[in-house]
C-alpha cells in the first residue's frame, strides 16, 4: 500500500430543514390556528483519530464528505428530525489546515480524540412561532441554515520520540533494523527508503522510544533535489534528533561537509529543528581497520567542532549500537525527571502562594 501523509479533503456540513406552515384542522375545533413545526438541524463533520490507521491513502479515492441534511419541520407541532453526523477516521498524528484562511484548526495526537471540523445547520422555524394576539394565522415560516463547508488540507506526522536524519545510504534503515523490530528495506544504492518507517526500541521493562526512519536528504532538497524535505515534518514532534553520516563515504567526500550540508537543508525547513538535541553517530566503523577508527572519528568531530554527544557504530555488524540507544534513555529518563522536578516545583509554589500571610 502507498504510503500518502498529505491529502486535501472538502467537508460539507448538512443543511438546517425548513419550518413548515400548517394549520389545524380538526372536526369541532373551528379556529385551530397555526401549526407548523420546526426543521432539524443538520448533521456535523467530525474527525476522530484511529489508531489503527497509518496513512492518510483512503483519502486519494475519496475527497468529498457530506453529513445528512435535517429533516422540514410538519403540520401537528411535530419538528423534523435532526441529520446524522458524519465521522471521519484519520491516523493519530495528524494534523489540520483551513486551506482558505492557512490556519492551523486543530491536531489530532492521541486515539479516540475527536474534532468538530464542519457544523450543521440550524432548523427553520414553523409558522406556530409567529402566532400573536393580532396575528391569529401567520403564514410565515424561515428556511434552515445552510451547514459549513470547508476545504482542509491533512498533514500527517508521525508520532515518534527519535529521528533518524542522514545522506541516503548512511545507514539509518540498517540501523533501525539493528535496535528494533522495523524491517524497512535496505540495499547498496540511494533512495532506498521512500517512506518513514517506525520502529519500537525496547530496553526492558517500562524502557522504551520509537524511532522514525525518514527518506535521505541530500544537498539541495530544499530545492526539490532527490525526494525534497517533504518528509522532515515527520521529525518535527521528536525529541531528539540522531544525525548518521557515513564515516568512510565510497565517493571519499568529506564527512563534515555532508553534517553541514543537513544542517543547512534542516535550517530552510525549520530553524527550530536545529535547537533540538541532535546527537552526531558515524556510522559503518567496520568499514575502517580497527586501529584507525577511533582517529578518523575524532577528527571528524573537531572538524565539526561538535559539542553534544557523538557515537562510533557499525549498524551492520550491531556493534555499539545498543549502547547508543541506552544512552537514548538515559536521556529521556532524566527529561521526565526534570519534569516530575518542575511540576512539584510549580505545585509547592501555589501551595506557598495559596497560604494566608503571617500577621
Amino acid at each position: 500500500m502507498k504510503f500518502v501523509d498529505e491529502a486535501n479533503i472538502k467537508v460539507h456540513a448538512g443543511d438546517g430543514g425548513n419550518g413548515c406552515i400548517s394549520f389545524r384542522r380538526e372536526k369541532f375545533i373551528p379556529f385551530g390556528g397555526p401549526d407548523g413545526g420546526d426543521g432539524g438541524s443538520g448533521g456535523s463533520v467530525w474527525l476522530v483519530a484511529d489508531e489503527g490507521l497509518n496513512t492518510l491513502v483512503d483519502f486519494r479515492h475519496q475527497r468529498s464528505f457530506k453529513a445528512q441534511r435535517g429533516q422540514n419541520g410538519m403540520g401537528s407541532q411535530m419538528y423534523g428530525k435532526g441529520g446524522d453526523d458524519h465521522t471521519i477516521r484519520v491516523p493519530v498524528g495528524t494534523m489540520i489546515t483551513n486551506v482558505d484562511t492557512d490556519e492551523v484548526i486543530g491536531d489530532l495526537t492521541a486515539h479516540g480524540q475527536r474534532m468538530l471540523v464542519a457544523q450543521g445547520g440550524k432548523g427553520g422555524l414553523g409558522n406556530i412561532h409567529f402566532k400573536t394576539s393580532v396575528n391569529r394565522a401567520p403564514r410565515k415560516a424561515t428556511p434552515g441554515t445552510p451547514g459549513d463547508v470547508r476545504e482542509l488540507k491533512l498533514e500527517l506526522r508521525l508520532l515518534a520520540d527519535v529521528g533518524l536524519l542522514g545522506f541516503p545510504n548512511a545507514g539509518k534503515s540498517t540501523f533501525i533494523r539493528a535496535v528494533s523490530a522495523a524491517t524497512p528495506r535496505v540495499a547498496d544504492y540511494p533512495f532506498t527508503t521512500l517512506h518513514p518507517n517506525l520502529g519500537v526500541v525496547s530496553l526492558g521493562t517500562d524502557s522504551s522510544f520509537v524511532i522514525a526512519d525518514i527518506p535521505g536528504l541530500i544537498e539541495g532538497a530544499s530545492e526539490g533535489a532527490g525526494l525534497g524535505i517533504q518528509f522532515l515534518r515527520h521529525v518535527a514532534r521528536t525529541s531528539l534528533l540522531l544525525h548518521l553520516v557515513d564515516i568512510a563515504p565510497i565517493d571519499g567526500s568529506n564527512v563534515a561537509d555532508q553534517v553541514r550540508a543537513i544542517e543547512l537543508e534542516l535550517e530552510k525547513f525549520n530553524p527550530e529543528l536545529l535547537e533540538r538535541p541532535r546527537w552526531l553517530v558515524l556510522n559503518k566503523a567496520d568499514m575502517l581497520a580497527e586501529g584507525e577508527r577511533d582517529e578518523v572519528a575524532r577528527k571528524i568531530v573537531a572538524e565539526l567542532g561538535w559539542s553534544q554527544p557523538w557515537f562510533l557504530v557499525s549498524a551492520i555488524a550491531r556493534d555499539n549500537t545498543m549502547a547508543v540507544c541506552q544512552q537514548v534513555q538515559r536521556f529521556f529518563e532524566s527529561q521526565r525527571d526534570a519534569d516530575a522536578e518542575r511540576t512539584d516545583l510549580q505545585q509547592g509554589d501555589v501551595r506557598l502562594r495559596g497560604e494566608p500571610t503571617p500577621d
